[in-house]
């Protein structure tokens, strides 16, 4: 069954495209180590709420945006050993150096599909 990886950070809007190249350089490692999709998506019409937000969620600071993505493996199986790879591979540690949000602030989990259609 398929497992997903879902992810939610604040950008600086001036970050952008630093975000875009970042997220394009790393998908391919993604799908090197097992990943059949990765989706990352610029926040468009993301309403503030009155109790919870994707933005209360990351306590979003003015001028940031929200990236909300999405990883899609073929099992858990898979997407657990990719992560065990990706944590030990140099390029993935080049990430970390010049990430162009604060990572300390970003929202994920893994997720097992309900309804897949």
């Amino acid at each position: 069954m398929k497992y997903v990886d879902g992810f939610v950070v604040a950008v600086p809007a001036e970050n952008k495209e630093a975000y875009r190249a970042m997220a394009a350089k790393a998908a391919p490692l993604f799908k090197e180590f097992g990943a059949t999709r990765v989706v990352e998506c610029w926040a468009d019409d993301v309403p503030d709420g009155n109790v919870t937000d994707f933005r209360m969620a990351v306590k979003a600071e003015d001028g940031e945006e929200i990236v909300f993505s999405w990883i899609e493996y073929p099992s858990k199986a898979v997407r657990d050993e990719a992560n065990k790879k990706l944590m030990s591979d140099p390029r993935m540690k080049e990430f970390g150096e010049s990430m162009p949000f604060d990572g300390k602030r970003m929202i994920y989990g893994g997720f097992a599909p309900l309804l897949d259609e």
